[in-house]
């Protein structure tokens, strides 16, 4: 299995496929890097696209210590993919957990963004629910590590903005819960302690994003209640910022509604390409209404 090592020595898979400018995929923490393959499928026909398992994540490796997991190592750790692969700038983009390390990655490595795609990102985010999450990411945490995956993942993938995926296509939110019962239990329980849990709001780093001018687009569905006010402080704060609200759309959104989320990231990734997705214009001024003078 195709492997590379992060700073700290601990060992990553990846996979990768097609030609052309390169385009990173991050998983979310209900996925692994399987998650992607409808964008793969799409993209790997003019792009060379690569996608990696997160560490504690089989087939990568699993640490067993805490101290080994944050928002830090995470953002860290894809720089570390495109390290190892040559690889100098690449379209970036990822999903809920993979959204926050996405933002991370465009903070902390800018120069190493083409662009950002931040999908289904803001659990935890909103200050009234930030202990909220804080504490049932802990829960979480706890019922892996007690009643493993395989157990807790019917639970976990019947939460209220993942039936929409389930009404929609059971047979796909079916091989979505397949996959999340093969989760690591320690590396579940780890991720949620050592990343969702301990991760700092949007709201905390606002001064850090106004100054962010990489391209972005955020996607968010329109039944994902948490993410919604995070896209729009997303959209609101950063720079050269789109945003994509799908209806009738929960939480999964590569895997429910694939067609519309590869449209929407063939377009973007267009109009970056071609010097087309600029800041916004400093005419559009928010609290204007109409011109009057």
């Amino acid at each position: 299995m195709p492997r590379i090592a992060t700073r700290d020595g601990i060992g990553l898979h990846y996979e990768e496929v097609g030609e052309g400018t390169p385009i990173l995929f991050i998983h979310e923490f209900g996925g692994n890097h399987e998650s992607w393959e409808p964008q793969l499928r799409y993209f790997s026909r003019r792009y060379r696209c690569i996608t990696y398992a997160a560490r504690g994540y089989p087939p990568s490796d699993v640490p067993t210590s805490l101290d080994q997991y944050s928002q830090a190592i995470a953002a860290d750790d894809a720089v570390a993919v495109l390290d190892a692969l040559g690889i100098e700038k690449a379209h970036i983009v990822g999903l809920s957990m993979g959204g926050f390390c996405t933002v991370h990655f465009g903070l902390r490595t800018p120069e190493r963004a083409l662009s950002l795609t931040i999908a289904g990102a803001g659990y935890g985010c909103e200050k009234e629910f930030e202990e909220y999450f804080r504490g049932v990411s802990r829960e979480v945490a706890d019922r892996f590590e007690t009643m493993g995956a395989e157990a807790f993942a019917p639970i976990y993938g019947s939460g209220a903005s993942r039936v929409q995926f389930q009404n929609k296509d059971p047979l796909g939110w079916k091989e979505f819960v397949e996959r999340l019962a093969t989760h690591d239990r320690v590396g579940a329980a780890m991720t949620m302690r050592g990343v969702q849990a301990r991760r700092p709001s949007f709201w905390d780093l606002e001064d850090d994003l106004r100054r962010m001018m990489v391209p972005s687009l955020v996607v968010v569905g329109d039944e994902d209640d948490h993410c919604l006010q995070p896209g729009i402080f997303l959209k609101k704060t950063i720079p050269a910022c789109g945003l994509s609200i799908i209806p009738k759309t929960g939480h999964t959104l590569n895997l429910e509604e694939p067609a519309a989320f590869n449209a929407l990231l063939a377009e973007f990734f267009a109009q970056v390409e071609h010097g087309a997705w600029k800041v916004r214009d400093p005419r559009a001024l928010p609290g204007q209404v109409m011109k009057t003078a």
